[in-house]
């Protein structure tokens, strides 16, 4: 017999009728369960003065790790024990069901869905009375509702220093690590627009498409590389000469004047003796123009 892993809470006497009821014990556990259910005695726990509890393992495989305890006790002078109590109890082992949490406390932010509702607690701390009724005429209530004046709720300064506290510690606050690589601050960049209300003392909404915190809330000193005045300063390079491309031709048409026939012949002219002073001379002309050169020379 295995003793139970359980420290005993009171220091009683053990007593051995009550121990050595084990057999009872199971018939009570196979009573309450059937016979397929309870499994080997794990052991005993004294729990007082002639009260007794017996494990017995669970066999059922969906309670893998739970246990049968069946309390026994007996009166005074009493030989026999009766049963207090079966349960079944899970062991150290056990799968349980994790602890329950109310509703409230198990949303997250980024579970609402749409056409989800999450309703508001009446005493949500983080609100409060947006204004009194005074019974004031119509028109003056429709001015104060065009102002929005008239929320029947508005933010407390609780729930104002608890989102200033989310904003300032979150992704868009002075720690993040883009704040912490740049210079730049949104307090100086163009790009912010200043909250209204009193959380337009210390956060800005950015308008910069390109920065990380495009339509967020900014602290103003959060800061990333798409501020206002980061400009780049471009060199003025030298233009390069102009290239011929000598590779290739390009055709252009041209309107000409008509030719008269005394231009024709001109030209045609002008032709002939181009073509004569080309042609190359004959041997005899050569000779020819050799003996007068020698005659010269004589």
């Amino acid at each position: 017999m295995t003793p139970v892993k359980t420290p005993d809470p009171v220091r009683a006497k053990p007593d051995a009728i009550s121990v050595a009821a084990v057999e009872a014990a199971r018939e009570a556990a196979i009573e309450e369960a059937g016979a397929a259910q309870v499994g080997e005695h794990l052991g005993h726990l004294v729990e007082g003065e002639r009260l007794v509890t017996h494990y017995f393992a669970s066999t059922h495989p969906g309670y893998r790790g739970w246990r049968w305890a069946v309390t026994v006790t007996r009166a005074s002078r009493a030989k026999t024990v009766t049963v207090n109590e079966v349960v079944m109890l899970p062991g150290d082992a056990a799968i349980v069901a994790p602890e329950w949490v109310p509703w409230s406390e198990r949303v997250q932010p980024g579970d609402l869905r749409p056409g989800d509702l999450f309703p508001t607690l009446p005493d949500d701390p983080r609100l409060e009375a947006g204004f009194t009724d005074t019974g004031a005429p119509e028109d003056v209530l429709e001015v104060v509702e065009e102002l929005g004046l008239g929320r029947e709720r508005v933010l407390s300064p609780t729930g104002r220093q608890e989102a200033a506290d989310l904003w300032y510690s979150g992704e868009f606050g002075p720690t993040s690590p883009i704040a912490q690589a740049v210079p730049y601050k949104c307090y100086t960049c163009g790009y912010s627009v200043r909250l209204a209300d009193s959380l337009g003392q210390a956060f800005a909404v950015c308008t910069n498409e390109m920065a990380p915190g495009f339509g967020r809330s900014v602290s103003f000193d959060y800061g990333c590389g798409a501020h206002s005045d980061v400009v780049i300063d471009s060199p003025d390079h030298p233009s390069t000469e102009h290239a011929f491309d000598t590779t290739g031709y390009d055709e252009l048409a041209m309107e000409s004047a008509p030719v008269t026939d005394d231009e024709v012949q001109e030209a045609d002219a002008v032709q002939a003796e181009v073509e004569a002073a080309a042609e190359p001379e004959s041997d005899d002309e050569v000779l020819e123009e050799a003996a007068e050169s020698d005659q010269t020379e004589g």
